[in-house]
């Protein structure tokens, strides 16, 4: 039997170690690219590499991602900001990049939280995957956190080059990407404005469905509770944004209400600000949208400028200076 194990360790031994060797190859070199994946590995590997090190940092989904202007924020205030938003993605997966922010980097003075109807909402599929591929072997904070999704398994994280069979597209660019030092670069400290002008998304929408409901996840709620709890033990300011949503789109959601008033709650219990920008000029024009969630270039610097303000007129700023 010892000889049988011995055998057949001395025949996986090798193919084990040259998948690791591959797997490391096409790790450093997908994380390389700066357009795939959304963009999102130069913001990983930001996070990861202990390259934020910012006075200010601002969470959230595409909708912080495309509307927030960290250079703004950064030429005005003084203050070093960069965008953490992660297209697609609720608290669950933000929560994540937080944790390893906290980690890695300096901690921030203030974070701007972007908060809408889907921030405490769960998907069950792992959107944009892809992004995790170069960073999840063995790392239990990214398992613990992507494995109750649809997408990988638990092999996926313990094994090298395993996951990779589930793209083809990556491995491609991996390998495209050796063969240069990277390629342009998309995202400005996180941040990338969205040249667009209106489409179809919400017309379609319609077309689909009268309204509805957004189902909150319970487990969800907890963490952002245990966040914001968190935050302020290592006296990290904190302030909830809702940024401008068209106000067609916000008569979409039924219960967008008490969803609102939810964060309200949260701004109470933890005595933070929630700056509601919802009914504000911006939201009622549509010209400054490109579909009903999301500002176009010119509306996100628009709002930029104007919680720029907001800010200049808050005590917040005093006591991080």
């Amino acid at each position: 039997m010892k000889k049988f194990i011995r055998q057949v360790v001395f025949f996986l031994a090798p193919i084990v170690i040259t998948a690791y060797f591959v797997d490391v190859f096409i790790s450093k070199n997908l994380k390389k690219s700066n357009s795939y994946a959304a963009g999102e590995y130069s913001i990983w590997n930001d996070v990861i590499d202990g390259k934020i090190n910012s006075d200010i940092v601002i969470y959230g989904s595409s909708r912080a991602w495309v509307q927030i202007n960290p250079t703004m924020l950064f030429n005005e205030l003084n203050l070093s900001t960069y965008n953490l938003g992660i297209d697609g993605h609720n608290f669950w997966l933000q929560y994540l990049r937080h944790s390893l922010l906290i980690e890695n980097n300096v901690r921030p003075k203030l974070i701007i939280h972007s908060v809408d109807v889907f921030t405490l909402l769960k998907k069950k599929d792992l959107y944009n995957f892809e992004q995790f591929l170069p960073y999840m072997l063995w790392n239990d904070k990214i398992k613990d956190k992507t494995i109750s999704y649809n997408g990988f398994d638990l092999i996926d994280y313990e094994i090298p080059l395993i996951r990779y069979f589930k793209s083809r597209e990556a491995k491609k660019i991996a390998f495209s990407m050796a063969k240069i030092s990277k390629d342009k670069e998309v995202r400005i400290k996180g941040y990338q404005a969205q040249d667009y002008k209106w489409n179809s998304d919400f017309d379609e929408a319609k077309k689909k469905m009268k309204n509805y409901d957004i189902k909150l996840d319970n487990a969800s709620i907890l963490l952002f509770d245990k966040y914001l709890k968190e935050c302020q033990y290592k006296n990290i300011k904190i302030i909830l944004v809702y940024t401008p949503e068209y106000i067609e789109g916000q008569k979409f959601v039924r219960n967008r209400d008490s969803i609102i008033s939810l964060y309200r709650n949260f701004s109470k219990k933890y005595n933070i600000p929630f700056y509601d920008y919802s009914n504000d000029s911006i939201s009622f024009k549509k010209k400054y949208f490109y579909n009903a969630e999301h500002l176009n270039k010119t509306g996100s610097e628009l709002f930029t400028q104007k919680l720029i303000d907001t800010l200049k007129n808050t005590k917040l700023l005093k006591s991080m200076i």
